[in-house]
């Protein structure tokens, strides 16, 4: 279990700073991120690494170490950054994520990036409950800063690309002054703590996912291997990098093999196909919708894409047909991906052709990890069965950040239980065929009915809420809220979707809004949201 106390309790004791020099020797074995960049540097340092699209700016293998060790010192030495303490930014894709990535990692301290997509409401939640020491913020967020200052406690506030904040210190001026030289370590342990990535939880509430060293190294090392990377890799970064797609799917994997990144700031389609042929991509992440949206675009019949490797697409179930119509009509390998923040982005692999033949499957296990179906007793089902997919190996997280009961429920005996549905074919081939929680993927965003159920309850004439998934083109699945209102009492959809407002990320604000008399219930007192499907989505289908 991780609590605030128990790094608290470590991060007093400092007698092992320095103990790991740079370079490491030659019976040095990585154990820990923070070694990648060094020893990728060390191996490679005049390679390009990293091209940051917005600035122009093209980074070395070096200059992206130099870049981190400033950030480690500065924070460090400027705002006594220790270990355990944690460091948020609130900002656009920017090179500062690198930085931050790769150089707290160096002093023991945590990453804990904020989704920019939520309200100021939805942040003051996850900043007091991680707590960071510092908090960066970009100049498209000081006013969401300003809505949640006063009820947050953080001790310093640093400002990126010139935002302006009162009594806040440029994030590009204390690098600049800062020491370029590696910096001085603490003893850290594959166990330890790395980043803190929120994701939203079935009770409503954000779960503080706890990545230590060894899942980040380990999701690098089974990427690489298990799905053919090499130093002649190319993959642009297309999602936001506060998500864990956008920081581990490529970004370090292909730093621990020795390819090279490209950053966006955000999507365009026209300009993403144009960047994904200049740069000679050969590895593409993306969702269902940005597939979608590239194969609607007028640049797509002409794109050149004899350079890629192959696409995967995240974040939610690609449909078939769009697998199907990617191949027919640029001959290209579109493989499903499966991962979570939890167990590591990339958990199964499989080779171009079976990403045809095996339509609809997300491949056989990683390399170096474990997986089993099993029923609601923890039993194994038979092979061609539904069970829910449970997963241990090194790639596993440490548990929620204080959160001891949400750890407890989902890792048992070293098994991390994923809450989905999955089937594996005689080949060993495995198909998600559901979610054992309830919760819909929105446009490769993961929406959980009750936190967004919570906010229609608090609306003065609403009794009840369930929401459901429903299917949509563009964006795989939406929310369709059935609600009851209280006797006497009405409302209409605008006034509940104007109410969402400012209380709920657009993503998560449903689509369609139904009323109903009364919702259909459990002797036990919960919605059969069965029974809702079947009326609202099967029925009306």
């Amino acid at each position: 279990m991780w609590t605030a106390g128990s790094l608290l309790e470590r991060k007093s004791n400092h007698s092992g700073w320095g103990q790991i020099k740079y370079p490491p020797s030659a019976g040095h074995c990585p154990l820990t991120m923070i070694d990648i960049l060094s020893v990728r540097t060390n191996l490679t340092p005049e390679r390009e690494a990293f091209y940051d699209l917005t600035s122009g700016v093209r980074y070395t293998y070096s200059q992206l170490n130099v870049r981190a060790n400033r950030a480690a010192n500065f924070l460090h030495e400027k705002y006594d950054v220790q270990k355990g303490d944690r460091v948020s930014i609130l900002a656009h894709n920017s090179i500062a994520y690198v930085d931050l990535l790769f150089g707290i990692g160096k002093i023991g301290a945590i990453l804990a990036p904020l989704n920019w997509r939520l309200t100021s409401r939805e942040l003051k939640f996850i900043v007091n409950d991680c707590q960071p020491k510092v908090l960066i913020v970009g100049p498209e967020f000081v006013s969401v800063l300003d809505e949640m200052r006063s009820e947050i406690n953080v001790e310093h506030v640093i400002t990126l690309e010139g935002a302006e904040v009162s009594g806040a210190e440029s994030y590009e001026g204390s690098l600049e002054q800062a020491s370029a030289l590696e910096p001085k370590r603490p003893l850290i342990e594959a166990d330890d703590a790395y980043c803190i990535l929120y994701t939203s939880g079935t009770t409503g509430r954000p779960k503080g996912a706890v990545l230590p060293h060894r899942q980040i190294l380990w999701n690098a090392i089974n990427t690489v291997i298990s799905w053919g990377l090499s130093e002649r890799d190319v993959s642009p970064i297309l999602t936001p990098m506060f998500h864990s797609g956008g920081l581990f799917v490529f970004l370090v994997p292909l730093f621990y093999a020795g390819g090279r990144i490209i950053m966006t700031r955000s999507f365009d389609p026209d300009a993403s196909l144009q960047l994904i042929v200049d740069e000679k991509c050969t590895v593409i992440l993306g969702v269902p919708t940005l597939f979608q949206v590239w194969m609607n675009s007028p640049q797509f019949e002409k794109t050149d894409f004899s350079h890629v490797h192959f696409f995967i697409s995240g974040g939610a179930p690609c449909p078939p047909s769009l697998i199907d119509a990617w191949s027919k009509r640029k001959g290209v390998a579109m493989r499903q991906g499966y991962g979570l923040t939890e167990v590591g982005v990339n958990c199964f692999s499989m080779t171009d052709e079976d990403a045809l033949r095996k339509m609809g499957s997300v491949g056989k296990p990683i390399f170096h990890s474990q997986m089993r179906l099993v029923d609601v007793d923890g039993n194994d089902v038979a092979v061609g069965d539904i069970g829910e997919l449970i997963i241990k190996g090194p790639h596993v997280c440490a548990g929620y950040w204080n959160n001891p009961d949400a750890t407890a429920e989902a890792l048992r005996d070293g098994w991390f239980y994923t809450g989905d549905m999955a089937r594996m074919d005689e080949e060993g081939y495995y198909y998600i065929v559901g979610r054992f929680k309830d919760m819909l993927i929105s446009g490769g965003e993961n929406v959980y009915a009750a936190e967004v159920e919570a906010i229609f309850r608090e609306h003065e004439a609403v009794v009840d809420a369930a929401m459901i998934g429903q299917p949509d083109e563009k964006w795989g699945e939406v929310g369709l809220m059935i609600v009851a209102c209280k006797p006497n009492q009405k409302v209409d959809a605008d006034e509940l979707l104007k109410f969402c407002s400012g209380r709920l990320a657009k993503y998560k604000i449903p689509k369609r809004i139904e009323f109903v008399e009364t919702l259909p219930y459990s002797p036990y007192g919960k919605v059969i949201k069965a029974e809702l499907r079947r009326q609202w989505v099967v029925g009306s289908g």
